[in-house]
């Protein structure tokens, strides 16, 4: 028995590493599973652990409260309950001054990571079965401030606040609500983070973030998956309103 046998699980931003990642553990622990992201997920990426019927690709705009309706309604159809979400969608956006930073940058990123992260809590709550969980993937910048990244920065510590509010409103049911920090990983989103500081800063920007590491590397999609595996699962039934750290000792 996986830890996730016969559980209905949703997955947004799951076309990126983590989300794969999340996904590919997830089936291989027994789930069928829906995966949102803005690109179809090509389900043959996952036929050495997906059994036919058991992956769902969906697509949409994760800020659109009437998206997000329809994949939380076009999940629930086809598996006919939901047991964990995971509210994985994500972008970067820019590294600059204050004084500078563009509006429209800071909205894109706030509507993808809070407003994408809400709608996706306040759609699947009410058809999610007692005893679930929700995990929200927010980042070591959601414990933390660096110059300049202002949008990723304020989304990231805007989830941490949805999710205690979440935890606080749904224990009665049983459902617990946890985020996710992972620190930088060896992945396409961080490098185009890395490639930003360093055109804002002059600096390195991988050799920067190793410095800030005591395990001195990047960690790997995988490694965030397993932790998220563990906060989705009942082997943290007694957990909940926690930030979980996956950063190789940043926040140290």
């Amino acid at each position: 028995m996986g830890w996730l046998e016969g559980k209905v699980c949703l997955v947004t931003g799951g076309a990126g590493s983590i989300g794969r990642a999340a996904v590919r553990l997830f089936l291989q622990e027994g789930a069928r599973v829906a995966v949102v992201d803005r690109m179809p997920l090509e389900a043959e990426a996952f036929t050495d652990v997906a059994a036919p019927g058991r992956i769902l690709s969906l697509v949409a705009d994760v800020a659109s409260a009437e998206a997000t309706a329809r994949y939380v309604a076009a999940a629930t159809d086809r598996f006919g309950r939901l047991d964990v979400l995971l509210s994985n969608a994500g972008n970067f956006g820019t590294v600059g001054p204050i004084a500078s930073y563009p509006d429209e940058v800071f909205d894109a990123v706030q509507a993808v990571h809070v407003k994408g992260a809400y709608l996706a809590c306040k759609h699947a709550v009410p058809v999610m079965n007692d005893g679930g969980s929700i995990v929200i993937t927010s980042s070591v910048a959601g414990l933390r401030g660096d110059a300049g990244v202002y949008a990723y920065i304020t989304a990231k510590h805007a989830q941490v606040g949805l999710m205690r509010c979440l935890a606080k409103e749904l224990a009665p049911r049983r459902i617990r609500v946890n985020t996710i920090h992972p620190g930088p990983i060896d992945n396409s989103f961080q490098k185009a983070v890395e490639e930003g500081f360093t055109a804002a800063t002059g600096e390195d920007g991988t050799a920067f973030f190793n410095a800030m590491i005591p395990l001195a590397r990047h960690g790997t999609a995988e490694e965030i998956a397993r932790s998220v595996l563990y906060l989705a699962s009942d082997q943290s039934s007694f957990t909940t309103g926690t930030t979980l750290m996956v950063d190789g000792g940043m926040s140290a």
